[in-house]
């Protein structure tokens, strides 16, 4: 079958050495006035160093400034909040992340709340859609969630960490500053997990699609293992300039749609699971992914064996086996000894989480409340689908 498909990016990327120098002027030709800086505030020095100098850069323009500091992984709906009535009461014009996808998305979700008179928490929910966005923008920090170039968002509820998400084309960055450099200093834990979230961008949509475009496989094929080759070196050495170059532009094209294009739509179950899982545990969301993707993988077999098949040969250089079932298990299991060789958890053991009976029944429950009517996965991602995938994920 052949699918319809609109491609729409409206992302400005800024690529290389130093670009975040030329935040102001981005910023001055795209007419901001006052600009509120999100970001960590956390003393970590290049980090500071990096948020002092692009605010002096920006000031530079003549261009106002205020920060709003204090995102946290698994970024809160209260800081949201806070951001909101700053920058209503401060007549903010224009939003400027400096940070990862938790900063990004946060910057976002207030840039969505400042065009709408209700509470931005309905968006996430399903109560409301958004409607349009003041204009984002970032310099990234880290290659992880691809939201530097995706116009969707995540948020965590305080209250019940319930974790959600939704999007709009106009949150999409207007521009991203991307300089791989400022990754050097990342340290490895933070550098793989990113790896893993990156390559479960377009392995999700790679496996559950059963109808793409060849075109879409080769361009999917060929970011996995672009990935997989310079997280590895990455282990090796974190302070590989050139690896670092590859995952990050892996990191923006592997969540901007283009590895989805002509494929039908699809539930991203994996990244629902563990959206749960970080929700109530407050985890790493790469470590997260891989503690349970091989729960997931072998108990969706039954439907997905001949893409899993095609992953296992394709991506992982498995030798293809007798059966299809046989090669894509062998598939799945490569991929997890690529998570342990990057130092990466394949359980929730490993994670560092032992989730009750009691735990897992409510993380299966909350797990399946968005999934998305496939015809191509025969039913979309069942209760005890769910159940399983967490108990086989102990």
């Amino acid at each position: 079958m052949l699918n319809n498909f609109v491609y729409y990016t409206p992302t400005k990327v800024v690529f290389g050495t130093d670009t975040e120098m030329q935040t102001g002027q981005l910023l001055k030709e795209a007419g901001a006035t006052k600009v509120m800086i999100v970001h960590f505030g956390q003393p970590i020095p290049t980090l500071v160093n990096l948020v002092d100098r692009v605010k002096k850069n920006i000031e530079e323009q003549g261009i106002e400034t205020i920060e709003l500091s204090g995102v946290v992984p698994n970024p809160r709906l209260s800081k949201v909040y806070e951001g909101i009535e700053i920058a209503k009461r401060e007549n903010v014009d224009y939003f400027l992340a400096i940070g990862g996808g938790s900063v990004i998305d946060t910057a976002k979700a207030i840039a969505l709340g400042m065009c709408y008179e209700g509470d931005v928490w309905d968006f996430f929910i399903g109560k409301a859609d958004p409607q349009d966005s003041f204009p984002v923008s970032c310099v990234l920090t880290i290659a992880a969630t691809g939201s530097e170039m995706s116009s969707g968002l995540v948020i965590t509820k305080d209250e019940n960490l319930l974790k959600r998400d939704c999007g709009h084309p106009n949150v999409a960055c207007r521009f991203s500053i991307m300089n791989p450099d400022i990754t050097l200093s990342l340290p490895a834990y933070q550098t793989a997990s990113g790896c893993a979230d990156i390559l479960m961008h377009t392995m999700e949509r790679y496996i559950c699609s059963h109808d793409s475009l060849d075109i879409t496989d080769s361009i999917s094929e060929g970011l996995m293992k672009t990935v997989i080759k310079h997280a590895k070196m990455l282990v090796d050495n974190p302070q590989n300039k050139k690896a670092r170059w590859e995952v990050m532009w892996a990191s923006s094209l592997s969540h901007n749609g283009i590895t989805g294009c002509g494929m039908h739509e699809i539930d991203f179950p994996a990244h629902m699971l563990e959206h749960e899982l970080g929700g109530m545990f407050d985890v790493t969301h790469g470590a997260g992914l891989t503690a349970i993707w091989g729960s997931w993988a072998r108990e969706m077999l039954p439907i997905l064996s001949d893409r899993l098949s095609k992953f296992a040969t394709d991506v992982m250089g498995v030798e293809k086996k007798s059966t299809e079932k046989e090669t894509a298990i062998a598939g799945i299991e490569a991929l997890e000894n690529f998570f342990k060789e990057i130092k990466m958890p394949i359980n929730m053991t490993e994670l560092g989480i032992s989730p009750t009976d009691e735990q897992i029944e409510t993380l299966a429950s909350l797990a399946i409340h968005r999934t998305i009517a496939n015809p191509h996965l025969k039913e979309a991602l069942q209760k005890q689908q769910a159940l399983n995938i967490f108990k086989n994920a102990k």
